[in-house]
């Protein structure tokens, strides 16, 4: 693959992790009680949901500007590990809710190792952003 083409496909790819997060950093903020709920015992909820949802949009914005992708590629990752247990926390609560569904609590628990991906992703446009 030739570089020029290398560096398209990069770009690209760090583009849909950033449309990624920051979709999801609006959804902090246009329906936090859903976040709220999954926040681990100990954090405040309303608080840990704002502070995430700006980390998702700030990192968003880093992986759209060349200069600050590399960084904020590594950011990605390290925020799809922090939140893991955010996800950890849902798939449990569905599995106890009498009120659950069965496809709800399948999703939850599927939903789990579909975090590994999306730290790989993160890393792949870390390491592949160019060098500033």
């Amino acid at each position: 693959m030739r570089r020029r083409e290398r560096s398209r496909r990069a770009t690209r790819t760090a583009t849909v992790l950033a449309v990624l997060l920051g979709g999801a950093g609006v959804t902090h903020f246009l329906r936090p009680r859903g976040y709220d709920r999954i926040v681990p015992e100990g954090l405040p909820p309303r608080l840990t949901t704002v502070v995430s949802g700006v980390a998702e949009l700030g990192i968003a914005a880093g992986l759209a500007v060349p200069a600050t992708r590399r960084a904020s590629g590594w950011a990605a990752a390290a925020l799809f590990l922090a939140v893991f247990p955010a996800n950890v926390k849902m798939a449990a609560d569905l599995l106890d809710s009498p009120r659950a569904g069965r496809v709800a609590r399948l999703v939850g628990v599927l939903r789990l190792p579909l975090q590994a991906p999306l730290v790989a992703w993160a890393v792949r446009v870390g390491r592949h952003a160019p060098r500033r």
